[in-house]
């Protein structure tokens, strides 16, 4: 057993010694580098100058990982071959593809704001839902109980007294197992969470605030992107709202092309995102899109939640080198990662370890090694140092020798708890009091950073570039369902029907203007529940992307809203004017131009208006499912209070039919289609009879000139503006 420890003891030293020589080593293995290159043929005076170039950026990358030369790489459980022993047609393609991620990034543009985050003795808590009872004995105890227990009781704490700091060139990993708090603590840094937070955050000395959101990137876990733009316009767009006005369309572009050439985006930059049941481009690919949507405007702090799940090493290696250029401009960007390689681990500056929502290790991601051994954790075989890291978090310490001390008198099922409380407490006693008295304690952030992280951005677009752009965007992922063949087949095909059921009908007898009445009625029906449930659940699909667009501060509100309801007025007006061309004279109409467009503009009213109200509707709800109900319950009543099947409605239920847009709509068609004095039954024994005789048009004055038509538009502005408030309400409880 001593031999073991000895032997893991020797591993540990072995990996700090070359952390700490890896500045002099990177020299040596420059030169190497070059020896290996040269091989195949002499350099030219310039390109051993531009080498030499090279050498210089090389050394001056604060990389963590140890030199390339003396790093080992990693197997599945360990550091297991030696670079000494790899071929020498490796050397040349790796050092290229270093010098290509320092020298040809597309990130060394202005360096931002740099912004300096500190967050001391952070805590978080949610309702515990289990806590109430049912019980009223238990209840009745809790009221005895001081009020301060009780208001424990209500709560459980997720992120429990942590404390760390990270400035700008620098890369923080949150490591722990799933359920350890990690996410929930960048949402909380990121200003995602704010109630029920305890502790002090700051960024360059200033607490959170408006001004500080915009200088923040968030890449959430989930990739939240339009499955029906391509990886192409999802950057296009993005740029094109969150890029700054003085920048040309073409430097704009320029920056997208750059940005999907650094992720390896090339492949795939012309085939849709995809989701669900539509085909579309990989998970990783997806992730890497997702990234490129945040880092394309250059954010000041970019947090990113778990960005290489779902890629392969190579690919999560690469990506890990990006960010490290970006650190590099001058960015701080703080990660949260489940169990990295131990390529990856070695390019963290910082690490902060949390188990079960407490820290036990806050500091530089090559002294964690030496830490934990000073505390008698060592390995008992070479492995990866984030797996032993997270062994250690998760109390699972088999092969990893451990103080004898602490599994004294514990029981199997108690050891892992014995450990985790023996790293908290040693945490709180060692390295939290060092934190708070060298970062905290020290002198306050320059004023000139302080006041300029107060100055808060302007839009980078005005409110008219930013309805283009979105109306632009909001067209090409909706386009599939504006011209869908389904929709289109349906309008037709019920046109026809109607019109080989209606056809050449007339207005000669009593029988035939209830029939016309009737088709007149049918009309408002179909296009009344067609363009509710089109536009119910509009709101409802897009909620994640907006909630995601606005807490980024992408655009307004009400640019989103206003090119939304525009963007789908275009379906809701040209398949009621495809129907209408042909049901209008298969039917029978009154042939006249005046007439015709007039009906047509009527069916564009009752369109609209209940395109507003779906809208409306569906803000009010937020919810698929209720959504749907709610518009089937009120279209119901609305149907039931239009004049039609009751046209005498008892009086205490009379102003519901005031209500009702079809109410309003039928009147309207009935209006322009007929005439008071035009004459019917002229072939009966009573002779001619006019229109408003009839009793079809007993609730109904045909030369009562077109209220309707205002009512209409008046209806259909006050439910979108209605919608905009449910809508602007709802988005903010969900910020």
């Amino acid at each position: 057993m001593n031999g073991v420890r000895q032997r893991g003891q020797e591993w540990i030293e072995g990996w700090i010694v070359k952390d700490e020589e890896e500045e002099e080593g990177m020299e040596v293995t420059t030169r190497t580098l070059l020896v290996a290159l040269g091989g195949a043929g002499e350099f030219s005076l310039e390109s051993k100058m531009m080498e030499k170039e090279r050498e210089d950026e090389i050394e001056d990358m604060s990389m963590s990982p140890p030199s390339i030369g003396s790093m080992q790489i990693a197997g599945s459980n360990g550091f297991g071959h030696s670079m000494e022993f790899m071929s020498q047609a490796y050397l040349p393609n790796m050092y290229t593809e270093i010098d290509i991620k320092v020298q040809d990034s597309s990130f060394n543009q202005d360096p931002p704001l740099p912004i300096y985050l500190k967050f001391e003795d952070v805590e978080f808590r949610v309702i515990d839902s289990q806590s109430a009872s049912n019980n009223p004995v238990k209840t009745m105890m809790s009221k005895v109980g001081t009020q301060h227990h009780v208001e424990e009781d209500r709560y459980k704490k997720i992120l429990k007294s942590i404390t760390g700091s990270i400035g700008p060139g620098e890369i923080l990993a949150l490591m722990g197992p799933s359920g350890s708090g990690k996410t929930t603590l960048l949402r909380v840094v990121g200003g995602r969470l704010i109630d029920n937070v305890k502790g002090k955050i700051t960024y360059n000395d200033i607490r959170f605030n408006p001004a500080v959101k915009r200088r923040i990137g968030f890449v959430t876990q989930e990739d939240v992107l339009f499955p029906q733009l391509t990886v192409e316009e999802t950057l296009i767009f993005s740029a094109f709202l969150r890029l700054p006005s003085n920048m040309s369309k073409q430097q704009k572009y320029s920056r997208v092309e750059n940005t999907v050439k650094d992720l390896s985006l090339e492949r795939c930059r012309h085939t849709k995102i995809g989701g669900g049941y539509l085909k579309g481009i990989s998970g990783g690919e997806r992730k890497r899109t997702s990234i490129g949507y945040e880092i394309l405007v250059d954010p000041s702090l970019l947090l990113l939640d778990e960005p290489t799940s779902g890629l392969d090493s190579t690919s999560a290696n690469r990506l890990l080198l990006t960010l490290q250029g970006l650190a590099k401009g001058g960015r701080t960007i703080i990660t949260t990662i489940h169990q990295p390689s131990s390529r990856i681990f070695h390019m963290f500056d910082k690490l902060l370890l949390i188990s079960e929502g407490y820290p036990i290790y806050y500091g530089k991601a090559k002294d964690s090694m030496q830490y934990f051994s000073s505390l008698r954790f060592i390995p008992e075989i070479p492995m990866n140092p984030a797996e032993f890291l997270l062994d250690l978090a998760t109390g699972q310490v088999n092969n990893i020798s451990v103080p004898l001390d602490i599994l004294k008198d514990q029981e199997s099922a108690d050891s892992s708890k014995a450990v985790i409380n023996y790293l908290q407490v040693k945490y709180k006693d060692t390295l939290e009091p060092k934190e708070k008295g060298e970062n905290h304690g020290a002198a306050n952030t320059p004023e000139h950073l302080q006041l300029a992280i107060q100055v808060k951005k302007d839009w980078t677009v005005s409110w008219c570039d930013q309805f283009v752009i979105l109306y632009k965007r909001t067209f090409r992922a909706r386009s599939k369902d504006y011209f869908d063949k389904l929709r289109l087949v349906q309008a037709l095909g019920i046109a026809l029907l109607l019109g080989l059921l209606w056809w050449k009908s007339s207005i000669n007898t009593e029988a035939q203007v209830r029939d016309q009445v009737g088709l007149m009625f049918y009309i408002c029906i179909f296009w009344t529940s067609s363009c509710i449930f089109g536009a119910v659940y509009v709101f409802p699909f897009e909620k994640v992307y907006l909630v995601k667009e606005r807490k980024a501060d992408m655009y307004r509100l009400s640019v989103y809203y206003a090119s939304s309801t525009l963007c789908d007025m275009v379906a809701h007006v040209f398949y009621p004017t495809f129907f209408m061309v042909i049901l209008y004279f298969m039917a029978g109409f009154k042939r006249t131009v005046a007439c015709f467009f007039l009906t047509l503009f009527a069916v564009w009213l009752i369109a609209i208006t209940s395109q507003g109200a779906g809208e409306l509707f569906g803000a009010a709800v937020m919810s698929i499912q209720r959504a749907g109900m709610v518009a089937s319950l009120i279209l119901m009543l609305f149907l039931l209070t239009g004049g039609y099947y009751v046209q005498h409605v008892p009086k205490m239920m009379q102003w519901l039919k005031y209500l009702s847009f079809v109410y309003y709509g039928f009147r309207l068609l009935l209006k322009v289609q007929y005439s008071g004095e035009q004459p019917y039954e002229c072939e009966s024994e009573g002779g001619c009879r006019t229109l408003q005789s009839s009793p079809s048009f007993d609730t109904v004055n045909l030369e009562g000139g077109l209220t309707e038509a205002w009512v209409l538009v008046v209806m259909a502005l006050c439910f979108r503006v209605l919608a905009y408030f449910c809508l602007r309400r709802r988005i903010d409880i969900c910020n």
